[in-house]
């Protein structure tokens, strides 16, 4: 699946990351309640027969329509909540997000969100690592993303983040400022990565609000209603400024957020680290984004030498502009790669 708009080269927006520096885990312990409900007797392996519970959602916004047309790498800009995922597959992820093993070693916090569980990859998650590398998931993902996707890296596989409500104060704790109920429950933001997947783990029953909000050039604000348990919203996350709106009512709200990029390495991949470099395993963060940018490069190489030799054979000229625009790409791209990966204090 290609994206069948034209898209401009436009610089991508700046992408503005939490203040947190280095990783840093929660202060505060979630409930034993939450841990000890989460639970199961029997863990199962991902089968899309079983645990995939796909219907289209019902509208696919546009770049055209929030005023973005011709930027990202697709035309769609983000979905109405659609299902994805059965009862069943949720019950099992979050059997792996509250496993003791996973809350001691992937639990993150920063001045975004005080609580997000990252990391857990295949070894400690293999239900969910599975779900999102599935053949059958990706290729619904694709579908109204309209464009091919994978999974960006498997440390983004993925981000959980957990908002309980303190049954004594009626406040709930998600962020640093959340008493303030004029606050969104995240502020307005561009992702580190092109495409995001955001799919709801709680039952959301009785809660109010929780929409997404996406902000046009012309300052217009769209809302895209709030996600009900195992449904999930797609969102050009990278090219579109948006804010998760707080929800009221409910005892909990525990979203999944997986990031995705273009499958093919031809299409332009934008990703930065400014949004993740603080609030992941550096070392585990930076191997997984070299090796995949590599990997890109390497691809586009291929495909540059093979279009070379055909040129040859065909007793074609050299074509100098297009070599050097080539050339051009790639060293962008390489810069790129140089300003991402940091060292930290």
């Amino acid at each position: 699946m290609a994206p069948s708009a034209t898209f401009i080269d436009v610089e991508p927006p700046v992408v503005i990351g939490p203040a947190t520096k280095k990783a840093t885990r929660p202060s505060n312990e979630l409930p034993q309640s939450l841990i000890q409900g989460a639970r199961l007797a029997k863990r199962e392996e991902f089968d899309p027969t079983k645990h995939l519970n796909y219907v289209p959602p019902k509208s696919i916004y546009t770049m055209e329509q929030i005023g973005l047309k011709g930027q990202g790498i697709s035309p769609h800009a983000a979905t109405d909540p659609f299902p994805l995922f059965t009862q069943d597959a949720i019950t099992q992820m979050r059997a792996e997000i509250f496993d003791e093993k996973v809350l001691a070693e992937c639990q993150y916090s920063s001045t975004f969100n005080k609580n997000m569980v990252r990391g857990m990859g295949p070894a400690r998650a293999p239900f969910t690592y599975s779900a999102w590398k599935s053949p059958e998931v990706l290729a619904r993902i694709s579908e109204v993303a309209g464009i091919d996707l994978v999974p960006s890296i498997d440390f983004e596989i993925a981000n959980i983040n957990i908002s309980i409500r303190d049954e004594n104060s009626n406040v709930e704790h998600t962020v640093d400022l959340m008493n303030d109920k004029e606050l969104p429950a995240v502020a307005w933001h561009y992702d580190s990565f092109p495409f995001v997947c955001v799919t709801m783990l709680s039952d959301c029953t009785g809660m109010v609000g929780g929409e997404t909000a996406l902000r046009t050039p012309s300052g217009e604000v769209m809302k895209v209603r709030g996600p009900a348990m195992g449904t999930a919203v797609v969102m050009q996350g990278r090219y579109i400024e948006h804010q998760a709106l707080k929800a009221m009512g409910g005892r909990e709200r525990i979203s999944m957020v997986t990031c995705f990029r273009p499958k093919s390495p031809l299409v332009k991949d934008e990703t930065v680290l400014v949004g993740v470099r603080g609030i992941s395993d550096i070392s585990e963060l930076y191997t997984q984004y070299t090796e995949h940018r590599l990997e890109i490069l390497e691809e586009r190489i291929r495909h540059q030498m093979k279009k070379e030799r055909e040129r040859e054979i065909a007793k074609k000229p050299f074509n100098i502009p297009e070599m050097k625009r080539f050339l051009t790409h790639q060293k962008l791209f390489f810069e790129s790669m140089l300003t991402e990966i940091q060292e930290l204090d």
